[in-house]
C-alpha cells in the first residue's frame, strides 16, 4: 500500500468541532483525523453492504470517497441498504448515495460511477484511491477486483453476507499478505450459489459486516490497531457469535499478472467429460434475446423463474412467470413439457443465477433450455437504458 502521507491540510473549525471525539482520541488524534482528510476510498457496491460503510467513512472524515454502481434504488434494497430512502425508488444508487454523504459531510470529494465495473474500466475508476472496498455481491466482480487491487497494489477491504451469515477481511495489505484466490482459488459452479432474492437475508446483517469495512478502512488510513490482514471473521447472527480463521498466502499460488475475462472464469465447468456438452450450458446475451423477439417472437417461450412480487417491479411482456420453486418441486414439470415441445425455451431470472439452476433441473427431465446471461439486470442496463 502507497503511504497516505499528512500534508499538513489544516482542519477547519467546523471540522475541529465535528471530529472532536476523534481528537480526544490519542491514537487518532489530530494528525489521525489529518490522515482521513488526505485519504480517498473506492467502495464498489452501494447495496447493503456498501450502504453503512459509504455513511461511515464520510462521518468520519475521509476526504474522498468514490461510489461505483450501475444499478437503481428498487423498494426491495431499503430493508437493508440504509443510505437510499423512498425519495429515491427508481434512481440511480450512486446519485442517491452521494446526496446523503453529503448531508452527513459536506467537506467530503464524492466521485460517482454510475457504471459496471469490468476489465476495461477497473484501473481508470480504482487507481486514484488508496483503498478499495469490495461491497459487491457476485464472484466476477470479487476476483475482478481483486486482481486489479494486487496489480496496483492497493489493500482491498472484503466483505460477504447471506442469510444470517457475514464474513469480513482485509486483502493484500501487503505485497505477501494473502488475497482473495487464497481464501477461494476457484469459483464455485454459478447455478450452486445462492442469491439475497433466493436465500433471503437479515437487513441488519449487511449493517454490521459494512461497518467492520468502514471500521478497518479507517484503521488502516490512521496506520492504527492491527488489520483483519490474515484473519477471516465469521459473524452468525442467529448464535451472535464471532470466530475467526486464520488465512496464509498459498505459496503455490500462481502470480496474478494481468486481468482475464471474470465471467467466462467465474460460469467454468469442472467435469470429467470435457467433450461433452449440457444443455444448462447454452446461454445467450439480452441483445440476442431482443433480436429473438422482434423476430421470432411466436417461436421462443420465454420463462422467467423469479418470483411474483420481483416481475411485479419489472417484467418482460412476452415471458411467462413460473417461479424456481415450483420446477424444483416439479409440479410445473408436466406442464414445461408441453409448453417447450414447439418452441426454443429461454430462461430468465434476475442475475442469471437462478436459471442456471432451473435449467439444470429441467435437463434432468429432458427439457432443454437457454439462459439468459446477466439476467433482468443485463436487460434493464442494456436494453431499458440504451
Amino acid at each position: 500500500m502507497k503511504s497516505i502521507e499528512n500534508e499538513d491540510t489544516e482542519l477547519s473549525p467546523d471540522e475541529l468541532n465535528r471530529f472532536a471525539r476523534h481528537l480526544s482520541l490519542p491514537e487518532i488524534g489530530l494528525n489521525g483525523q489529518k490522515l482521513l482528510k488526505n485519504s480517498s476510498v473506492i467502495c464498489v457496491g452501494s447495496g447493503g453492504l456498501g450502504s453503512p460503510l459509504l455513511l461511515y467513512l464520510a462521518a468520519a472524515g475521509v476526504g474522498r470517497i468514490g461510489i461505483a454502481d450501475f444499478d437503481l434504488v428498487d423498494e426491495s434494497n431499503l430493508q437493508r441498504q440504509i443510505i437510499h430512502g423512498v425519495n429515491w425508488l427508481g434512481k440511480p444508487k450512486t446519485a442517491s448515495a452521494r446526496s446523503r454523504i453529503l448531508e452527513i459531510n459536506p467537506n467530503c470529494q464524492v466521485d460517482i460511477f454510475n457504471v459496471k465495473i469490468t476489465r476495461e474500466n477497473v484501473f481508470e475508476i480504482i487507481k486514484p484511491y488508496d483503498i478499495i472496498c469490495d461491497c459487491t455481491d457476485n464472484f466476477p466482480s470479487r476476483y475482478l477486483l481483486n486482481d486489479a487491487s494486487v496489480l496496483l497494489g492497493k489493500p482491498n477491504i472484503y466483505g460477504s453476507v447471506q442469510s444470517f451469515e457475514g464474513h469480513a477481511t482485509v486483502f493484500n495489505l501487503e505485497k505477501t499478505a494473502p488475497n482473495f484466490r487464497d481464501l477461494i482459488p476457484t469459483p464455485p459452479p454459478p447455478e450452486l450459489i445462492p442469491t439475497c432474492e433466493m436465500g433471503g437475508i437479515i437487513g441488519v446483517l449487511p449493517g454490521l459486516i459494512g461497518i467492520i469495512q468502514a471500521t478497518e478502512a479507517i484503521k488502516i488510513i490512521t496506520k492504527i490497531g492491527t488489520p483483519l490482514s490474515g484473519r477471516l471473521l465469521i459473524f452468525d447472527a442467529l448464535s451472535m457469535s464471532f470466530k475467526e480463521l486464520r488465512l496464509e498466502p498459498d505459496k503455490d499460488r500462481e502470480e496474478i499478472k494481468q486481468l482475464i475475462d471474470y465471467e467466462k472464469f467465474c460460469a467454468a465447468k469442472d467435469t470429467k467429460d470435457k467433450t461433452k456438452k449440457d444443455s444448462y450450458e447454452k446461454s445467450i446475451s439480452v441483445r440476442e434475446l431482443k433480436k429473438l423477439i422482434d423476430t421470432k417472437k411466436e417461436e421462443i417461450l420465454l420463462l422467467d423463474v423469479r418470483f411474483p412480487h420481483e416481475t411485479n417491479m419489472n417484467s418482460i411482456a412476452e415471458s411467462e412467470l413460473i417461479p424456481l420453486n415450483e420446477i424444483e418441486s416439479g409440479e410445473t414439470i408436466k406442464r414445461l413439457k408441453k409448453l417447450a415441445s414447439k418452441r426454443s425455451l429461454f430462461i430468465i431470472c434476475r442475475k442469471g443465477n437462478r436459471s442456471l439452476r432451473a435449467i439444470k433441473i429441467l435437463n434432468k427431465h429432458g427439457i432443454g433450455g437457454t439462459n439468459v446471461n446477466g439476467g433482468m439486470e443485463a436487460w434493464e442496463s442494456e436494453i431499458l437504458q440504451k
